[in-house]
């Protein structure tokens, strides 16, 4: 940008390099629609008002014009998609600016996961922010593929696209004080530093904001959402492909609140994008839930800019990135064209810029003693039993405690009572470490799931009814080097590679749906499945989400951090 040049377009002295006439444009400093001309120069908007001297003309004859939207929490690895293959998925729904925290990928691979996003995303016409990633591993209570200490997330944040701390999610650490912990909150200092705290309150929550945490994205109640408000913290209204809290949260924005919320993703899958949309279709949801359209659009474009400090996005005025969508319908949010700094990207949901090469990088990272019949053996201890109990629409679990089915002094699967196995494999150094424990509300009635996606240390997670089933399954996830399976009477019916960290494919987006689709529909047709069986199995090994957890080392009760024996 010649900020001379700028200067004299927005004066009207000299042409612009591209000009938006007759828009009504959805104005997100004011909440009000305005008509308008706006004058865009290199990157730059110029000015808005009455302008006609430009090299391009674009008459949108009375069209709605808005900001760019943007995603101010995700981790792009859900998608399943090359980073690249994920522009292509969202720039057309919108999207021109996403703040990811990489520690899906810095757990598998470290900092050379981080450099192969980071280096891509400067050749997509997309804004990618990026949060160092606070939490890798997520706790000492599961093995990750790496460790980024204090030390290194003081050199992360020393990059130019690292904007401030991912959400750090050991809260437990926080509030009990622990050193490394705290010295990774004190190396962002005067940055945005992002929350994770589900469930905290009270005096805990005190504790856990007081060293500068900002946000939160895990709330899932009216009350959890108002008390994290009221003590001064940024609520992330998030409706994901698994976690979908809009309908919960939505009636604690209003007049005096809304500034301090913004909508966000956090993990949407592959189908969901291609179908539903990204960002977009939360604030779609959020209108035909009664949110005002302004309100909303200002929800995913300046708020969110504003939290992130982000003064050049989010709104239409002199000097702020041309990143721009019209609109045809503004209650349906049904968007037709979108500009990136100025240049028009995409048009009738389809992508007009071209790829950098998709390569398949971060080759063979699964890396496993394949396990035995032996290895999968629960021994009868009792009559009962510590159950994960799923909750549906949410990640958060309950703990339950279960009659047990016993054959031969081994704990078994109990079909009539929904009661299957679950196991985690350490898939990153081979250490031939593997949990093994129950979980209730799968619905599985034969087979098994297997998959290399299970947040955020993705070890091999498996859910199955039948131990051979699950072996199955596991091995054929060491065979293609990560993905998702289904097997059934020792058969594979379904997968979808994932050779990229066993995270993410190279296939374009059609096809990774496709794949995605297959998995799905094979998995529903062995029981009565919940929605999204994969997306709810990658999160049972998650030891920071309440309330009890399976890993590689063992069944985790999450609120008190400690492994139940």
């Amino acid at each position: 940008m010649n900020l001379g040049e700028l200067i004299s377009v927005a004066k009207g002295e000299t042409p612009a390099d591209l000009l938006l006439k007759n828009a009504r444009i959805v104005n997100t400093f004011t909440g009000e629609i305005e008509q308008a001309d706006v004058a865009i120069c290199g990157d730059r908007i110029a000015g808005v008002g009455d302008y006609d001297k430009s090299q391009e003309i674009i008459d949108l004859q009375g069209g709605l014009l808005a900001p760019g939207l943007i995603d101010g929490h995700t981790h792009i690895e859900s998608s399943m998609l090359h980073p690249a293959r994920y522009a292509q998925a969202v720039v057309p729904k919108g999207t021109l600016a996403v703040v990811t925290d990489l520690h899906e990928i810095a757990n598998v691979c470290g900092s050379r996961g981080i450099r192969f996003v980071t280096d891509l995303a400067r050749k997509l016409p997309l804004d990618m922010l990026f949060m160092a990633p606070s939490c890798v591993p997520a706790t000492n209570l599961e093995t990750s593929g790496a460790k980024i200490s204090s030390r290194d997330v003081e050199k992360i944040l020393a990059h130019p696209r690292i904007i401030g701390l991912g959400e750090m999610m050991n809260f437990l650490g926080v509030v009990s004080g622990d050193e490394e912990v705290l010295k990774k909150i004190s190396a962002a200092d005067g940055k945005i530093i992002d929350g994770h705290a589900p469930g905290l309150s009270g005096k805990e929550l005190n504790a856990y904001l007081s060293g500068g945490i900002l946000s939160d994205h895990e709330s899932t109640t009216l009350e959890e959402g108002k008390e994290k408000l009221r003590r001064g913290m940024y609520l992330m209204i998030r409706e994901g492909s698994s976690e979908k809290n809009l309908d919960a949260l939505l009636p604690l924005v209003t007049d005096n609140t809304y500034k301090r919320c913004f909508f966000v993703v956090d993990d949407r899958s592959c189908s969901d994008l291609l179908r539903e949309g990204h960002i977009d279709a939360v604030v779609r949801k959020a209108i035909s839930r009664g949110l005002d359209p302004v309100r909303a659009i200002q929800m995913a474009t300046i708020n969110t800019a504003e939290y992130f400090r982000l003064h050049d996005r989010g709104g239409i005025g002199p000097g702020y990135i041309a990143n721009l969508i019209t609109i045809t319908d503004l209650t349906k949010l049904e968007i037709d064209m979108v500009f990136y700094k100025g240049r028009r990207v995409a048009r009738q949901g389809k992508p007009l810029f071209p790829l950098p090469p998709v390569t398949v990088e971060l080759r063979d990272t699964v890396r496993i003693k394949s396990p035995t019949t032996q290895s999968l053996k629960i021994d009868a201890a009792g009559e009962t039993y510590s159950v994960i109990q799923i909750v549906p629409g949410q990640i958060v679990t309950k703990k339950a405690v279960e009659k047990i089915k016993v054959v031969n002094g081994t704990v078994v699967p109990d079909l009539e009572r929904d009661i299957l196995k679950l196991v985690v494999v350490e898939r990153h150094k081979a250490s031939n470490n593997i949990g093994v424990g129950l979980v209730k509300g799968f619905g599985l009635k034969k087979g098994a799931l297997a998959s290399s996606v299970a947040h955020d240390s993705h070890n091999i997670i498996a859910v199955g009814a039948d131990d051979l089933d699950i072996l199955k399954a596991i091995e054929e996830i060491k065979t293609l080097q990560g993905g998702l399976v289904v097997c059934a009477n020792l058969e594979i019916v379904a997968s979808l590679p994932l050779p990229i960290a066993g995270l993410l494919s190279p296939e374009p987006l059609d096809v990774v749906v496709s794949q995605h689709d297959n998995v799905e529909k094979a998995a529903a047709s062995l029981g009565n499945l919940p929605p999204t069986p994969f997306a709810i199995l990658s999160f049972l090994a998650l030891p920071v989400i309440p309330e009890l957890r399976l890993t590689d080392l063992g069944l985790v009760d999450v609120q008190q951090s400690r492994f139940i024996d």
